[in-house]
């Protein structure tokens, strides 16, 4: 039986090398290279916001130099196409806090005041998006409250007309906005609004006639969140 079993081993020993020459060599596989997602970003979609900024009367408005804080609301909606170019409308209502401190003195010491307390606008807006970045223009309707015109001779008020209240007009603005998280941007805006002229028809001698500018300049800053299907998508 010892013999037998010596015999057995030999036999493994020696077929072993033969039997491992027979099988197949083991193939070499390369990983998988890693493809970095490519983001995309979409500007289609409705949005609402929200924006602070600063209000500044043009030269000779009949705000005079004066400057105040503006708040308020914006809406819309954007459509993307041509792979860059964006295209959308949008609503904004923005409120003036404060009185004007200044006005129009004229030489002979009449003043006059405006003090408009509201401003709107309905605006088609066109603009170039570089990634999460959009620069755009807008132009449309624009509309303010109420002028709250006064005029004062020696700190007495002072009766007068004009020839119309000039609360529809047009206006004209700029802006960056930037898509910082999905469905959130903040933007950057220049607007300017434009009423016409408003004439005084009666009144204190000297103002008698007079023709002042009715426009205002903004600057404002806001933040947007945006619905539906905008916002950046991982493209691989």
């Amino acid at each position: 039986m010892k013999k037998l079993l010596l015999g057995a081993a030999a036999c493994i020993a020696f077929a072993a090398p033969a039997l491992g020459a027979d099988l197949p060599k083991r193939t070499y596989t390369k990983a998988p290279v890693y493809t970095v997602p490519q983001v995309v970003y979409n500007w289609t979609g409705f949005y609402v916001g929200g924006h602070i900024g600063g209000e500044f009367a043009g030269s000779n408005s009949l705000q005079g130099s004066d400057a105040r804080f503006v708040g308020g609301v914006q809406g819309g909606f954007d459509y993307q196409f041509a792979n860059n170019w964006v295209l959308g409308a949008e609503a904004q209502y923005s409120w003036l806090t404060g009185n004007s401190n200044n006005g129009v003195l004229f030489p002979g010491g009449t003043l006059v005041t405006a003090n408009p307390n509201q401003l709107g606008s309905v605006t088609g807006r066109l603009g170039y998006a570089f990634g999460p970045t959009l620069l755009y223009a807008k132009g449309g309707y624009a509309w303010r409250g109420a002028d709250d015109i006064g005029v004062s001779v020696g700190g007495a008020p002072g009766a007068f007309t004009t020839d119309a209240n000039h609360r529809n007009g047009w206006t004209v603005g700029a802006g960056l906005e930037y898509m910082f998280a999905p469905n959130w941007s903040v933007k950057g805006e220049y607007q300017y609004y434009n009423f016409g002229n408003t004439t005084f028809t009666t009144g204190p001698a000297e103002i008698l006639g007079s023709r002042l500018r009715d426009d205002e300049h903004t600057v404002k800053l806001g933040v947007n969140y945006r619905f539906g299907w905008g916002g950046p998508v991982a493209r691989y």
